[in-house]
């Protein structure tokens, strides 16, 4: 059986963030598919009407309780998965944010089984993926630079 993100039709809009307080960063560890287990950032898909931004502060809410103050664009990644015979067997969008902590207390919610706030040299330990690291980098060098 497969779901309507097998063989989609059109690329589904995932939506990440980046979030810090001073050095530490946020991370979630999923759970549930895709990537049971796994660490990751907070993020979700973004709802039929709503701005990705608005979906950005949804996902944070509802997976740990977080609120952010303004957010800013991180990146715009494509993860295309082909099949044996070259059809996109999934293709998402994902459009990542990144800000600072505003609000709240870091729970577990929805979509995720813990959550943790980890400096840099922690991070190895997390086994993230390279984009989600790469990310990480990027949302510290974009806040910096805006002077967040």
């Amino acid at each position: 059986m497969t779901d309507d993100r097998e063989y989609p039709d059109r690329p589904w809009v995932g939506i990440g963030v980046v979030l810090f307080r001073g050095e530490q960063v946020l991370l979630v560890q999923r759970g549930k598919p895709p990537r049971v287990g796994s660490w990751s950032l907070p993020g979700g898909a973004q709802h039929l009407g709503e701005t990705t931004q608005q979906a950005a502060r949804r996902e944070l809410l509802e997976e740990t309780g977080l609120e952010a103050g303004p957010l800013i664009l991180a990146d715009v990644i494509d993860a295309v998965s082909l099949d044996a015979g070259g059809k996109a067997r999934y293709h998402y969008t994902i459009i990542d944010y990144c800000g600072h902590w505003a609000a709240g207390e870091a729970l577990a919610g929805d979509d995720v089984s813990a959550v943790a706030w980890a400096v840099p040299a922690e991070l190895a330990g997390y086994e993230l993926t390279q984009a989600a690291l790469d990310v990480i980098e990027l949302s510290r060098k974009r806040l910096a630079e805006t002077g967040s």
